[in-house]
């Protein structure tokens, strides 16, 4: 059977988009190999000129805009979009999960102790305006006062970098302090962080910023450096790959939407504070987090701040919504998530650097807190 034509009109110029191309890479080694078209292709672009004549078998492409959309339409074959420009309302597409990266901020900066919270979005892109949309619903159903802020798009024609830096320094100084903000995406993020820096923002102690897609060039040029939501762009390339190989062989998804969680944040010194007025409860949270993989309980937490058990517990629960054991907990199956997700050590190797003896104790916790075993969730992560 000869290989299957299959046109990539995917950018390169960032990096959600190689994320997913890598994904598709490693569905294509996973199972039959395709003949790959990999055009030179901007985000927003024109189509190719030599789509009109390519006799392909199926496309993946980023649609952002209606060239694109009317180009693809007429070429009658198996397309699946990850974009959420939504062109093509009519045919499948995989895209990130938008209220999972906005419950993941809040929980972040919530946890740090932010009680007031900020979103700097650009309404030029719809997984923005659905970013805003969530982190604004779950805010208010946490009791948490959020603000938010749409930019110029940077397609508008009046769109200026000085005009910009205006409506956003305006802005931040209304905010309440300590504030945690999140960006729409790293770029947006790094935007909100030169201007805090010009107007005298403290970054992390008076605004905490998050951004969205762990651009490791973006995060670590930022000053300060940049914390991110990581977006598991390699499973959006993967599972799009996997859809259109099925199209390709006749089946007929219609416009499925498959949305795709983060696979966590990579916390960088931009949110790497704890606002929390109460200094004992914020000992006690920084002694948890310092220690909580090697093996503490509650009562080593009360040999390090001078409260008993029971006003630790009361004061640590009316900041932070939840006991100490609770935040043991949280942070020791956190790090198991993280290690079974990016790692292939071992049950028992996990087992030893998340502070259990034995592996048997800690399937038995995990699955307690997770629902399912720790090989399951490993197997649905991959």
């Amino acid at each position: 059977m000869p290989r299957r034509s299959v046109a990539l009109l995917i950018e390169t110029s960032n990096s959600y988009s190689r994320g997913v191309l890598e994904g598709i890479v490693d569905y294509v080694r996973k199972h039959e190999r395709w003949a790959i078209y990999l055009p030179e292709q901007e985000r927003g672009g024109k189509p190719p000129p030599w789509l009109p004549r390519w006799n392909g078998d199926g496309i993946i492409a980023r649609i952002e805009n209606d060239a694109i959309a009317d180009a693809l339409r007429r070429k009658k074959i198996p397309v699946v979009d990850v974009s959420a420009a939504r062109q093509l309302p009519n045919i499948p597409w995989v895209e990130t999960d938008d209220t999972a990266i906005a419950a993941m901020a809040i929980r972040h900066l919530a946890d740090r102790g932010f009680r007031h919270l900020a979103f700097c979005g650009d309404p030029g892109f719809n997984w923005s305006n659905w970013r805003r949309e969530q982190f604004n619903r779950l805010a208010n159903e946490h009791d948490i006062i959020a603000h938010t802020y749409d930019t110029l798009s940077r397609t508008d024609p009046k769109y200026s970098w000085n005009r910009e830096k205006r409506g956003l320094a305006a802005w931040l100084k209304k905010l309440p302090r300590p504030v945690g903000i999140l960006a729409c995406y790293d770029i947006q993020a790094q935007k909100v962080l030169e201007v805090c820096r010009e107007i005298g923002i403290a970054v992390p102690e008076q605004a905490a910023v998050l951004g969205v897609d762990n651009d490791l060039l973006l995060c670590e040029l930022a000053d300060p450096p940049l914390s991110s939501i990581i977006c598991n762009t390699r499973r959006t390339g993967y599972e799009a790959a996997a859809m259109l190989d099925q199209m390709m062989t006749g089946e007929d998804f219609g416009s499925k939407r498959v949305l795709i969680p983060p696979l966590g944040i990579q916390t960088r010194q931009s949110t790497d504070v704890l606002a929390i007025d109460d200094p004992d409860i914020a000992a006690a949270l920084r002694y948890i987090r310092e220690n909580a993989l090697d093996g503490i309980n509650v009562a080593d937490v009360v040999r390090h701040v001078p409260l008993s058990r029971r006003v630790l517990e009361s004061r640590f629960q009316k900041m932070l919504g939840r006991t100490p054991h609770e935040e043991i907990t949280r942070l020791k199956i956190d790090r198991i998530k993280e290690l079974l997700t990016d790692t292939d050590l071992s049950l028992a190797q996990i087992a030893v650097r998340t502070g259990f003896e034995h592996d048997e104790y800690m399937c038995v916790f995990f699955r307690k807190a997770v629902g399912v075993p720790p090989g399951k969730y490993r197997q649905q992560r991959r």
